[in-house]
């Protein structure tokens, strides 16, 4: 399935500019309560990771029974899709997952000549869609939607639910979980690998209509947490401070990158994340991509027939690591 292509490089020891891991690890605070929890490793959790979905409920402002808890937010997605994804529309280029696990799906094309900007007024839902689906910030260009439009979306098409990804919440854009309460159509998800560093605890959420929280709540393993991974999660979003202020240091990398791939020749697209979208054009993505991957760099190219064979999506790794990326750039550029 190309959606494992998504994950991270697994044993790879050179730099990684794939778009799923955050180039920092945990802050420290998760990493001590983890460790505390080692030794304690032969129990479960609390059921349901109950301490975890009462902070969630606190902070967002929304009932706890209606927080899903799973080991990681793909998981979620999967189950979401399997309840509601027989006719799916989506906003392309979108996350590499969603297409494949829809049993059908109709898209809205984010055109590169907007900048793959788009006015959610203008989204018009296909007659017979059961499941609408936004990803904000968008996953792989890293834009965020104005979702103002939202509840006259979720009015306008009362018969299809409407799922708003925020995995990349915590970097920009602004949510709609508060919402949720409100709608009987609106499914919002959220993990805790992107901005909070979480990626190998495997932490996922959603909030969902009481009906489907406890549909997911009931037919899923009550522990879905691992001890440390619980522990970690609690742990960082105490320090939700912390986490904004790695999302500018990043976004930074992040512009820096880009402009020095500029200076090469380079499109690059506008991000309000860690991540953004170039165009290698007339250059073949997948040519560069293995060429860089001879200097002990993994990245892949985009792969969406409707953009073109020159488009790569690029996270930010550490300064001294994207310095290095630029210089073999340039060299494999200047070669081909």
């Amino acid at each position: 399935m190309t959606s494992i292509l998504e994950k991270g490089g697994g044993t790879f020891e050179g730099i990684k500019l794939l778009l799923c891991e955050n180039p920092l690890p945990p802050i420290e605070e998760a990493i001590a309560a983890a460790q505390a929890e080692v030794p304690h490793s032969n129990y479960y959790t609390e059921p349901y990771s109950a301490p975890l979905r009462l902070l969630i409920s606190e902070q967002l402002e929304v009932p706890e029974r209606l927080i899903h808890i799973n080991a990681g937010s793909e998981l979620i997605l999967r189950q979401l899709f399997d309840r509601f994804g027989q006719q799916v529309h989506l906003l392309t280029p979108t996350y590499v997952l969603f297409p494949e696990i829809a049993r059908h799906y109709t898209e809205t094309r984010l055109l590169p000549e907007k900048d793959f900007a788009f006015d959610l007024n203008h989204l018009l839902i296909p007659q017979g869609t059961t499941l609408a689906v936004i990803v904000n910030p968008n996953n792989p260009n890293g834009g965020i939607f104005d979702m103002t439009p939202l509840p006259t979306l979720l009015q306008r098409y009362p018969d299809t639910h409407f799922l708003i990804d925020e995995a990349f919440i915590g970097l920009a854009g602004e949510s709609v979980a508060n919402l949720v309460p409100r709608y009987s159509n609106l499914l919002v998800t959220r993990t805790l690998s992107k901005a909070h560093s979480l990626a190998g605890f495997r932490i996922g959420y959603g909030i969902f209509p009481e009906a489907i929280a406890d549909d997911l709540n009931n037919h899923n393993d009550a522990y879905p947490l691992a001890r440390p991974s619980q522990a970690a999660a609690l742990a960082t979003l105490q320090h939700e401070e912390k986490i904004h202020e790695r999302a500018k240091r990043l976004h930074i990398w992040t512009v820096q990158l880009a402009e020095e791939l500029q200076t090469l020749g380079v499109r690059t697209y506008p991000t309000k994340t860690y991540f953004f979208l170039a165009d290698f054009a007339p250059h073949a993505a997948s040519k560069i991509a293995d060429k860089l991957h001879e200097h002990n760099i993994l990245i892949k190219p985009l792969n969406d027939p409707a953009l073109g064979s020159g488009y790569m999506r690029i996270t930010t790794a550490l300064p001294e690591d994207n310095q290095r990326f630029v210089d073999a750039l340039r060299e494999v550029l200047s070669g081909t």
